[in-house]
């Protein structure tokens, strides 16, 4: 078992200065906090695995394909495999939990961009 407190980890993500921190890998499932500013470009290209984002805070509206939704804390969106997907018209800091199942990147070699 391991456990995972959210302040401790936005913590981390902060101190990198990234958008992305990876925090958990399993060949099955990978975890991440991702981090876009508020008026921030997202720049994220379809994946190889399913994923999953729940909003932890911030505000933006999501695009997935030709399906556009505005999101904010408490949001959970499933994106499948390959889909066009991303963040845009962020009006506030938007902090997202990201799950890959399998693995981000584990299905195309790790070739996969981060969240």
């Amino acid at each position: 078992m391991r456990i995972f407190q959210i302040t401790e980890l936005l913590d981390e993500q902060g101190r990198t200065g990234q958008p992305w921190l990876e925090f958990l890998r399993e060949p099955a499932l990978s975890l991440g906090i991702y981090h876009l500013k508020a008026g921030e470009t997202d720049p994220q290209q379809p994946h190889t695995e399913d994923e999953a984002y729940y909003i932890l805070s911030g505000r933006a509206s999501f695009q997935d394909g030709d399906r556009h939704e505005a999101v904010g804390p408490g949001t959970v969106i499933y994106v499948e495999r390959g889909a066009e997907h991303r963040f845009y018209d962020i009006t506030e800091d938007l902090t997202a939990l990201v799950f890959f199942a399998p693995a981000e990147g584990s299905l195309a070699g790790s070739t996969a961009r981060s969240a």
